[in-house]
């Protein structure tokens, strides 16, 4: 994972799993799963990377691990990114101390490379089948976790309509409103809110979505909608940038944050639903193999997934549950609706470089809005 960022893994040293009589990549939840956290609690402790108490809820997925578990759980460099965790893996292919990673939380962009480089190794949880295959590398070595989706965070003391999609930010009462959580030109998050609103617009049509997009913000500013400026909590608060394009996890976030004042609503849009998933994974090298698998299995259990939605991050499972009835009320009650998320899109890794490609490239001379 990573303070704002991104994760990954690979195959190597298989045999330590012959302690629980499992083959790599077998899922635990077949009648294993006692064996499982037996041979984890003779390996005594997980060392996990990159994971921020304050992000997703980790704090209260940590703890509950060790709970329930009896595990020791050894926390390195929390505010790191996706790099610093492969590259922590790298550093410490041959050193089983405490420096060297079990798990890797990462961008999705992390996890196919990861695999490349024989840097993580396979393993399917119990819960396998409920994670959408889009999501998910087919042989196990890598899977979605969590996601957020690009939302209007709305300033609702300034903005009395509040828009429900893409194509209604045109409007003449959105004059000077409309804002991006960072320049489409470098922040991914903008390029995302770019593609999204295009994609959109192209009907989902993902080879059109770029082009489109670019086309929107370029109308948008001829409007005097769109406000070149990098939209914050701050300048949502003070009126500057009332509507912001960002992942809903952030908008819910500050949404709490700000309690009230002034009031906010984040509205996910009724088409062009793009999600950014974050991805985790095992370390080839791992020093604790079975203590890596185990907190897998929490990860994605009911457990776990409902612990991410608590920090408003999206679980991989959210369909799932939801459909079982699994999330509580007073839970779902924080969140947009449900049935919102059902549209959500997961852009592949190519589809993404070439959003990322025509976007920063083309940005000024469509759009022509230097956003600061």
């Amino acid at each position: 994972m990573t303070g704002s960022g991104n994760r990954a893994w690979a195959l190597a040293g298989l045999a330590v799993v012959a302690a629980v009589g499992l083959a790599v990549g077998q899922a635990a939840g077949q009648g294993n799963l006692t064996q499982l956290a037996a041979a984890a609690k003779q390996e005594g402790q997980l060392t996990v990377i990159a994971l921020p108490r304050d992000w997703c809820g980790y704090g209260e997925v940590i703890d509950g691990f060790k709970k329930k578990y009896g595990l020791k759980v050894n926390e390195l460099n929390p505010d790191a990114g996706s790099g610093d965790e492969i590259e922590a893996i790298k550093a410490n292919k041959d050193n089983k101390g405490p420096q060297a990673p079990d798990v890797i939380d990462v961008g999705l962009s992390f996890g196919p490379s990861a695999k490349k480089d024989g840097l993580i190794q396979p393993y399917k949880v119990s819960t396998w089948s409920t994670i959408p295959n889009d999501a998910k590398d087919s042989e196990g070595y890598w899977y979605g976790d969590y996601y957020g989706v690009l939302a209007f965070q709305v300033n609702a003391d300034i903005v009395k309509q509040t828009p429900q999609d893409w194509a209604d930010l045109l409007k003449d009462n959105y004059k000077n409103g409309v804002a991006l959580a960072g320049d489409p030109r470098a922040s991914n998050q903008a390029i995302q809110g770019v593609y999204a609103a295009g994609l959109a617009l192209a009907g989902g049509n993902a080879e059109k979505a770029s082009e489109a997009g670019l086309k929107f913000f370029a109308d948008l500013n001829k409007a005097g909608n769109f406000v070149p400026v990098i939209g914050k909590v701050a300048s949502l608060a003070q009126g500057a940038t009332p509507i912001i394009i960002r992942w809903d996890y952030n908008a819910l976030a500050d949404r709490d944050t700000l309690k009230g004042n002034p009031k906010v609503e984040v509205v996910v849009p009724k088409n062009g639903v793009v999600a950014g998933v974050y991805v985790q994974a095992i370390s080839a090298y791992a020093p604790h193999p079975n203590a890596a698998k185990l907190w897998m299995e929490h990860l994605y259990s009911d457990e776990g997934q409902l612990a991410w939605l608590k920090g408003y991050c999206h679980p991989i499972r959210f369909q799932d549950l939801v459909k079982s009835q699994k999330v509580p009320a007073e839970l779902l009650a924080k969140l947009p609706p449900a049935d919102a998320y059902a549209k959500a899109v997961f852009p592949t890794l190519d589809q993404q470089n070439k959003a990322k490609d025509v976007i920063t490239k083309q940005w000024d001379a469509v759009v022509g809005a230097n956003v600061k």
